[in-house]
């Protein structure tokens, strides 16, 4: 890396330009997600406790601690365990103890469990929390950032992939192959094979070779060990990234976990009914609202899960006489002999997605989350879980929103006047508005203005006939479509023809696509953290926290 590159990564350093994208003008975007970036107060109905800034939120902070029962003790306890486990610093531990004390509130995030942390917005979303419990005790609310790993989930396949820009700067998939007996079970108790160490080096192959790479490779090959599970491997990982933030980071696998959330196990399950009940209704008034539910609520909906004999993680549904059934039919249970289950066997259930967040608040007294698009979403009808189990419904805020733009990227997208909206049409449209603009405009007009003189005859032609015969009125609009269609082929064998005589181009233009916008998606979504780490180093991390501005909304590029 260059040193006036390096200079501007730095810590401090200030960003060479900023560009504010809204929402509002990114591709799949939900209404409801929009409608609660703009104005969460107006959605009260689904979001009781709307709050738009995070300095706003002191009064609910009082709240939330008047209403905290779990013991906080026990709670420090289980953390410092875990977090001691997987490599913890002196800042972590004492944000822990802050946590014993009953002034203190948590500020959380979380993410599924991804290899080598998954795409960078995990980074993001922690960050976001780190910046908040920071500003928030400032004001005089005692703070502690927290990251919930979803090391519950049971999809291995989503996770087990990173995402990296290759040495000839196109988008690469590194891997993590688990063995077949896995499936079905939650991804954070998996058990890392020797497999990994080939992703780890895998991915290394792909990746430049800069100042940073052994120290990097080292951090990874040190988190990401054979023998130790999927969750400890991404928390140990992110903790080497971010505990010297002071980022507490919990693991809801964790038996000690499960031993403080069995009380509001106990109450979902006596709740069940009048849980499925309420979310079908808000499912309703969604709807009715003009918003779609994100979570399709069946009427034998339950909100848990139990862990198979094969340690598989099967959902638990209500059957029409009010049992509370295994969908793999292993296993039934009345509510009274569930209640009793959880308090003796809290470690073989987990939350479904609408009751997770209510179970994250009753073991943290939790002022605030910071979710991406879809957990704001998902809130409109965890609401109701919060209101029926008689827990404070935590607000929710979006987590802040990069796109890293590199100096390659920069520089193609100056000199062919492109903006990140434009890459939003995609790349086949850009590329042919560019190969007509640059190589072949005056082709590009000659087919434009054939196609106008054919269309102009051809209505010429379709008149006449058609006094004199209307159904050869209607076999010129047969053969107009043919030849328009031939037309539109030349110009498409054109495009194509001009991209391949212009190479350079061509790979430029694959390589921002796959830079900034890949796969038709924000980059934060697919691109890991791994590369940039292995380019710049750890003062990357450092530009990333000095870039959060919890009062800025937008999607944002960061220019390095």
């Amino acid at each position: 890396m260059d040193l006036d590159l390096a200079t501007r990564v730095a810590v401090g350093a200030s960003p060479e330009e900023h560009s504010n994208v809204p929402f509002l003008a990114i591709p799949g975007q939900s209404r409801l997600f929009l409608d609660h970036l703009a104005d969460p107060a107006s959605l009260s109905r689904f979001y009781p406790s709307p709050v738009a800034r995070i300095q706003d939120i002191a009064p609910f902070s009082k709240e939330v601690l008047a209403r905290y029962e779990t013991d906080r003790n026990q709670l420090a306890v289980a953390l410092e365990g875990f977090n001691r486990r997987i490599g913890s610093g002196d800042k972590v531990l004492r944000n822990i103890e802050r946590l014993r004390k009953p002034d203190t509130v948590a500020v959380l995030t979380g993410q599924q469990t991804g290899l080598f942390t998954g795409p960078i917005y995990s980074i993001y979303k922690a960050l976001t929390a780190i910046a908040a419990a920071e500003k928030l005790t400032a004001q005089g609310v005692s703070a502690v950032p927290v990251f919930w790993a979803a090391t519950e989930d049971h999809d291995l396949e989503e996770v087990s992939a990173a995402k990296l820009i290759d040495l000839k700067g196109r988008l690469t998939s590194v891997s993590y192959k688990a063995q077949n007996e896995f499936s079905g079970r939650a991804v954070g108790e998996i058990v890392l094979t020797d497999e990994v160490r080939q992703a780890v080096g895998h991915a290394f192959e792909q990746l430049e070779k800069t100042e940073f790479t052994k120290d990097v490779r080292a951090l990874v090959e040190d988190a990401w060990q054979s023998g130790r599970s999927f969750g400890d491997a991404f928390c140990s990982l992110l903790m080497r990234l971010l505990g010297d933030r002071g980022l507490v980071i919990v693991s809801p696998t964790e038996a000690a976990f499960k031993e403080l959330a069995a009380p509001i196990y106990q109450k979902a399950i006596g709740q069940a009914v009048a849980l499925r009940d309420r979310l079908i209704a808000r499912s309703a008034e969604l709807t009715a609202a003009g918003y779609e539910p994100q979570v399709l609520i069946d009427d034998d909906h339950f909100p848990m899960f139990i862990r198979s004999a094969r340690s598989q993680r099967v959902p638990l549904r209500l059957t029409p006489k009010g049992r509370i059934r295994a969908k793999d039919g292993s296993t039934e249970f009345s509510v009274d002999e569930l209640i009793e289950f959880a308090g003796n066997s809290p470690e073989d259930l987990s939350p479904g997605v609408v009751l997770r967040a209510t179970v994250q608040d009753h073991i943290f007294p939790t002022v605030c989350y910071f979710g991406g698009g879809a957990e704001v979403a998902y809130f409109a009808q965890s609401s109701v879980v919060y209101e029926t189990l008689d827990r404070p419904v935590t607000p929710i805020f979006h987590r802040q929103s990069f796109t890293i733009v590199e100096p390659s990227s920069s520089r193609t997208m100056l000199q062919y006047d492109l903006t990140l909206s434009d890459l939003f049409r995609g790349k086949d449209d850009v590329l042919r508005e560019l190969a007509e603009r640059l190589f072949g405009r005056t082709t590009a007009v000659s087919i434009a203005d054939a196609e106008e003189i054919i269309n102009t005859q051809l209505n010429r032609l379709d008149r006449e006939l058609s006094e004199k015969d209307p159904t050869l009125g209607a076999a010129v609009a047969t053969r107009r479509r043919k030849i328009i269609y031939h037309i539109s082929a030349l110009r498409e064998k054109f495009y194509r023809s001009e991209l391949r005589r212009n190479e350079v181009f061509t790979r430029r233009m694959d390589a921002l696509f796959d830079q900034i916008y890949p796969e038709s998606g924000l980059q934060e979504r697919s691109i890991s953290v791994l590369y940039f780490l292995n380019k710049y180093g750890h003062a990357f991390m450092n530009r990333l926290a000095a870039e959060i501005d919890l009062d800025n909304k937008d999607h944002r590029l960061l220019y390095l």
